[in-house]
C-alpha cells in the first residue's frame, strides 16, 4: 500500500506541475492592459452649435461630459472679437463648473498657394491661440483642408507643415497646443499628414485625429494610426460610437495600448431630438469600450 500511495502521489505532483506551467504560459500571453486615462468630451459642431456658455455648462454637467472644444462661430459666442471682460467672464464660468475648455475648434487653414491669404490665416490663428488663452484653454484646432492642382502636393504639404511650425512656436508663449485635425480631401490621407508633420519639427505642432472613412485605406487602421501616434496632441475627434461603418472599439484598443491620456471629443452629425440624453448614450458607450 505504501508503494501505491508514493507512486500515486508522485504521479499527481507531477500532473499539478505540469497544469501550473500550462497555466503560467497562459497568463504570460494575456496583454497588460493598462486602466484607460482618457476623457470624454464634446465638440460644440451640431449638438451643441446652439447652446450658450451656461446651456453648455449645464448640459455637459447634466450628461457627465467633462470638456469642451468650442467650435468657432456658434452660439457661445466665444470669439477674437470678445472683449477682456467678457473674456474673464467666460473663463470663470467654466472654472466653477465641472466643465472644462479643452480648446477652440477654428477654421483656419495654410494651403492656400495666395501668399497674402495664408499670411491672413497665420494671423488670424494667432488671435485664436490668444483668445483661447484667456479662456482658460489648452490649444487651437486647425485644418489642412486641400491640395491645389497647379501646385505640386510635396509643396503644398511643406507649406502646411511650416505654416504650423511658426505658429506651434508662437502658441508655446501663450501655454497653448497647435491641432492639426485630420481633414480635408486628399490632405486626410495618413501618409499626407505624417509628410506634413514632418515639416512641423516642433512638438507644440500635433495631431487631432479625426476618424475619417480614409483611415482605413492602404494597410489599414492600425498602420495609419501608427504613423502619426507619436505626434497626437491632447484631443481626437470621434463620430458617434454607436457608428458601425468605423471599427471604433479597436481605435479605443489602439489609444488604451498607447497610453494615451487625452480627450476624446464627441463631433457627432446626427440630429437627435433629445441631445443629452444622447450624449449620455454616448459616455456609456465610452465608458463601456474603455474599461
Amino acid at each position: 500500500m505504501n508503494k501505491i500511495t508514493r507512486k500515486t502521489f508522485l504521479e499527481e505532483v507531477t500532473l499539478l506541475t505540469g497544469a501550473s506551467l500550462l497555466a503560467g504560459s497562459s497568463l504570460a500571453a494575456v496583454p497588460n492592459f493598462k486602466k484607460s486615462q482618457m476623457k470624454l468630451g464634446l465638440v460644440t459642431y451640431l449638438w451643441g452649435k446652439d447652446w450658450d456658455v451656461p446651456t453648455l455648462i449645464k448640459n455637459c454637467t447634466t450628461a457627465g461630459i467633462g470638456g469642451v472644444e468650442l467650435r468657432v462661430e456658434h452660439a457661445h459666442g466665444v470669439m477674437p472679437e470678445l472683449p477682456a471682460a467678457q473674456r474673464q467672464e467666460v473663463k470663470k464660468r467654466f472654472a466653477d463648473s465641472a466643465v472644462k475648455v479643452v480648446g477652440l475648434g477654428t477654421n483656419e487653414q495654410y494651403d492656400s498657394p495666395d501668399p497674402e491669404r495664408l499670411r491672413k490665416s497665420i494671423e488670424r490663428t494667432k488671435e485664436f491661440i490668444r483668445l483661447s488663452a484667456d479662456v482658460g484653454g489648452s490649444g487651437v484646432k486647425v485644418k489642412p483642408n486641400q491640395l491645389h492642382k497647379e501646385v505640386p502636393t510635396e509643396k503644398t504639404l511643406a507649406q502646411i507643415g511650416r505654416s504650423l511650425d511658426e505658429l506651434a512656436k508662437y502658441a508655446a508663449d501663450f501655454g497653448q497646443q497647435i491641432r492639426l485635425e485630420v481633414h480635408g480631401n486628399e490632405t486626410q490621407e495618413l501618409p499626407n499628414i505624417k509628410t506634413i508633420m514632418d515639416h512641423a519639427p516642433n512638438k507644440n505642432a500635433t495631431v487631432c485625429w479625426n476618424c475619417n472613412p480614409e483611415d482605413l485605406n492602404g494597410k489599414g487602421l492600425e498602420y495609419n494610426f501608427n504613423l502619426v501616434k507619436k505626434r497626437f496632441g491632447d484631443i481626437c475627434h470621434v463620430r458617434e460610437l454607436n457608428d458601425t461603418s468605423y471599427p471604433y472599439q479597436q481605435l479605443m484598443d489602439l489609444f488604451i495600448k498607447n497610453n494615451y491620456k487625452g480627450w476624446i471629443l464627441l463631433e457627432c452629425r446626427t440630429n437627435p431630438a433629445d441631445k443629452v440624453a444622447a450624449l449620455i448614450e454616448q459616455r456609456q458607450l465610452f465608458e463601456k469600450m474603455t474599461s
